[in-house]
């Protein structure tokens, strides 16, 4: 059977999910496009449902993924081209979309790592950069994301879109300022506070050992408390016209100069 109707019940609960408030209600978020269903899947992501529609397929790997899933127990439905893109959260749909059971994260499922490296996202608004942000953690093999004071829904279908899937294979904790800097003092890890009103520059900071890279918003930057709190203030020199980067851009090139010191060993 092929849905063809936009009054299904499936097609309307995915286009509800568009909605930040529908997804905390009901625990659900969307996956789309072959690379956020396939990492979600193979990071243990619980899918409800999924629907596609071959004629949008990208690629040659999608059936292999279906068949994976219907193995699995999930209910594989097929749609039409225009149904799908209704569904879709993005304008140019892949061919593929699931929902699937978002998960709580908090800061006890952290790995706790010797000489390890963090993130801790203050006030993220766009879930874009979150996503980015996502992204290069995963890219370098950092230990842990902490999200604080949270603006926007990680489980936002642009976060999971922009992470490409790293939001599935990041180790991530959403809490309070607060409660970031007592786990993070607990487990003797250096506060680097990344800000345009350091003297330091970050390449000339000692990243070598347990740290955590504190980013914070595009406009208003890092509020107080992490400024005051960090053990290091560094910034990004900014040699041109534009005085500040994209948040996503200025946490990626920290991180890169952290795993340099690091020697590269995850």
């Amino acid at each position: 059977m092929i849905i063809t109707s936009f009054k299904n019940n499936g097609v309307k609960l995915a286009r509800s999910l568009r909605k930040r408030k529908v997804r905390d209600e009901q625990g659900l978020s969307i996956l789309e496009g072959y690379r956020a269903v396939f990492r979600g899947f193979e990071c243990g992501i619980k899918i409800i449902e999924c629907y596609y529609a071959p004629d949008l397929f990208l690629g040659k790997n999608e059936p292999i993924l279906l068949k994976k899933l219907e193995d699995d127990g999930v209910r594989v439905l097929e749609t039409t081209a225009d149904i799908l893109s209704k569904m879709a959260y993005r304008d140019r749909p892949e061919g593929i979309l699931a929902i699937a059971k978002t998960r709580t994260h908090t800061l006890n499922e952290l790995p706790v790592k010797q000489n390890g490296l963090y993130i801790v996202a203050e006030s993220i608004e766009k879930p874009g950069n979150l996503g980015s942000i996502l992204r290069s953690a995963d890219a370098v093999g950092c230990d842990g994301v902490i999200v604080c004071k949270k603006r926007t829904d990680i489980y936002n279908p642009n976060v999971i879109t922009a992470s490409t899937g790293a939001l599935f294979s990041t180790n991530l904790a959403e809490t309070s300022g607060e409660e970031a800097l007592e786990w993070l003092r607990k487990n003797s890890l250096t506060i680097l506070a990344a800000t345009p009103e350091a003297e330091t520059i970050y390449s000339d900071a000692d990243l070598s050992g347990g740290i955590a890279i504190v980013v914070g918003t595009e406009q208003y930057g890092l509020t107080d408390f992490w400024k005051k709190n960090a053990d290091l203030n560094v910034k990004i020199p900014m040699l041109g016209y534009i005085d500040s980067l994209n948040v996503a851009t200025a946490t990626t090139v920290i991180l890169y100069e952290a795993a340099r010191q690091k020697k590269w060993k995850k």
